[in-house]
């Protein structure tokens, strides 16, 4: 029967995985969120397409600014983004510990350290340092508190799940068995439910960026569109409108909400007291 349930799981993926990615390219969404969303459906299958239709595919022309500008929506968008680029890492870590029969520990360690390297270095540095003004060392500086506390939540809540499915299923442990991939893949939908309340203190104080809109400069029929809605969107909600239409590039369009180094410093010690209560959870289900 189980057989039967992963069949079904990656025939729905695939199939995910190809809707995502042709329908997105009509979404004004920037391009690494694209890559971001078509990674976490081959992570995640019809739930990352699903969340993909609800929280980012533009409803109707010209809406998608006001569509993503819900709060629960940038969340989705910056929990989204964390583990499409932490989970490349993640995948890999867990694919060379198990060719190598690396013990758990080490392929705890090995998956967090490549996880963090390409989540950090990667998708929020690297493919986001235009926001901070084009210098990559800014955008290292800016995101590494960020991609830490979301990297903790997130491996506090795959860690758990992957052991305790890998010592159910010992046949599974192999990343040339159907088996190993659909258990991480429930791994990574676990540790992307664990993350979400962060990425929520993250973005409430605009640590880390959400959906946005990315258009170019010749839509101005949707451009006007969108103007002349502006006036009906709820106060206190992010509107990307005026730098994205008129300069057809990413911009995150808020002022900075400083945050204090005592407020920083608790929640990275929350994040590692989360951390080490997964890694506590995982240690009981392995005796």
């Amino acid at each position: 029967m189980l057989n039967g349930v992963m069949l079904l799981w990656f025939i729905l993926t695939g199939l995910s995985v190809l809707f995502v990615a042709v329908d997105i390219r009509a979404t004004p969404e920037s391009k690494v969120l694209k890559w971001g969303f078509v990674l976490l459906t081959a992570y995640t299958g019809p739930l990352g397409a699903f969340l993909y239709v609800l929280g980012c595919r533009e409803p109707l022309p010209g809406l998608h600014e006001r569509y993503v500008s819900t709060r629960w929506r940038q969340v989705l968008g910056s929990t989204m983004h964390c583990v499409a680029g932490d989970g490349v890492g993640i995948l890999t870590g867990a694919v060379i510990a198990s060719l190598l029969h690396f013990s758990k520990t080490t392929d705890i360690a090995l998956e967090y350290i490549l996880g963090f390297a390409f989540g950090w270095a990667i998708f929020q540095a690297l493919f986001m340092r235009d926001m901070t003004g084009g210098s990559y060392k800014r955008a290292l500086i800016s995101t590494f508190f960020s991609e830490l506390l979301s990297m903790n939540f997130l491996m506090a809540g795959m860690v758990p799940v992957m052991m305790l499915a890998m010592k159910s299923a010992p046949s599974s442990q192999s990343p040339s068995t159907p088996g190993f991939w659909f258990i991480m893949s429930m791994a990574l939908l676990a540790g992307f439910v664990a993350a979400y309340p962060m990425n929520w203190w993250l973005v409430s104080r605009n640590m880390k960026h959400g959906m946005m809109t990315v258009r170019p400069r010749n839509e101005t029929e949707i451009g006007d569109k969108v103007q002349s809605l502006r006036h009906d969107q709820p106060s206190g909600s992010h509107d990307h409108t005026d730098p994205v239409h008129e300069n057809g590039g990413l911009s995150m369009d808020h002022e900075m909400v400083k945050v204090s180094k005592g407020a920083i410093t608790g929640m990275t010690v929350l994040s590692f007291i989360v951390f080490g209560f997964g890694l506590s959870i995982t240690l009981m289900l392995e005796r």
